[in-house]
């Protein structure tokens, strides 16, 4: 059973089209006019096994708002659409990963509730070319249309860029985890039979 999505998102703000392949490789494209951004997600594709194409067009001369929060919303519509009933996987994730003095744990249930705690203080507002706050908003508009709870917590971290690199591969991780088949499982994880 394919496991993939195309998405297709059209505003007076953004445009964005994204197609995901649950079981894919790793391999990526990603061009969103915000390059550390477009770093991040490569990074979620990557450690996450999926194959991720996401191209935005956006309103980047008003601010990186619309584009980074539009991106969420998107990709989020892909993963519910790709899990459809969500039949057989793992359901939960969770990953605790380290890069050099930074620390991120991240949980996940795609639990059909949307619910976000995001507790990462960024020590400074801007990563190259992308306001930091934004990336709440990004996780933010994935969980609402993805229907999942996520948990991300920085345990340790320095470098600016090590933090919210280590969030996004971390998320990639128990993304994998929580949409990997098992065949103990039939029907959706949940003992009320759907999800």
């Amino acid at each position: 059973m394919s496991r993939t999505a195309e998405i297709e998102r059209n505003t007076n703000e953004t445009k964005i089209k994204v197609e995901l392949n649950l079981d894919g490789g790793g391999l990526y494209r990603i061009e969103t006019g915000i390059g550390f951004f477009d770093h991040m997600l490569a990074q979620t594709a990557r450690h996450g096994f999926l194959d991720l194409t996401l191209k935005c067009s956006g309103d980047l001369n008003v601010d990186t708002h619309h584009t980074v929060e539009d991106a969420g919303i998107a990709l989020g519509m892909a993963f519910a659409a790709a899990l459809g009933d969500k039949g057989g996987i793992c359901r939960y994730g969770s990953k605790i990963t380290p890069m050099d003095e930074s620390l991120a744990l991240c949980a996940l249930d795609f639990s059909g509730r949307p619910f976000l705690s995001f507790d990462v203080a960024f020590p400074v507002p801007r990563i190259g070319d992308l306001d930091t706050e934004m990336i709440e908003e990004f996780f933010r508009a994935f969980t609402v249309q993805a229907g999942c709870t996520l948990h991300i917590k920085l345990l340790s971290g320095g470098n600016t860029h090590h933090m919210a690199e280590v969030v996004f591969k971390a998320f990639g991780q128990a993304i994998d985890q929580a949409v990997s088949a098992d065949p103990r499982i039939t029907g959706p994880r949940s003992t009320k039979g759907v999800l």
